[in-house]
């Protein structure tokens, strides 16, 4: 596969791993399942359980499942058209995936400062207009 291929291919694979590890880690229809991990990870008696847990409450963590299963999946290598080059193809979606979360944190959060803001404006001018 040119390398060309290659690199798009790492920027549009990561995007789906991106996806499914954000949701499973920090959307609320996995929230039940997310609360129930977390609680054995931090209570379970043995250290491969309470590891085993945690892996589905760390966006980071769970990225590296995810990344394997599309490797396997889509049989993608980057640069090394051998076993390296599936070793080289995930520590890369990993790290792109994981670029792609933290960007979209940024975003959310910046997002949610605005609503805060606009809605201590709203109240001000209601409070203002009853005044």
């Amino acid at each position: 596969m040119d390398l060309t291929i290659q690199i798009v291919w790492l920027f549009v694979l990561a995007l789906p791993i991106a996806c499914i590890s954000w949701t499973v880690t920090h959307e609320e229809i996995f929230k039940e399942p997310r609360e129930w991990c977390t609680k054995h990870s931090k209570n379970d008696r043995y250290l491969l359980t309470r590891k085993a847990f945690y892996l589905f409450t760390c966006e980071y963590c769970f990225s590296h499942y995810v990344t394997i299963a599309f490797l396997i999946l889509c049989n993608y290598k980057l640069l090394l058209n051998d076993w390296r080059g599936y070793i080289l193809a995930g520590f890369s979606l990993i790290f792109m995936a994981n670029i792609y979360m933290s960007l979209f944190a940024l975003l959310r959060q910046a997002i949610k400062k605005e609503k805060v803001e606009i809605e201590k404006i709203e109240n001000e001018v209601d409070s203002e207009k009853l005044s």
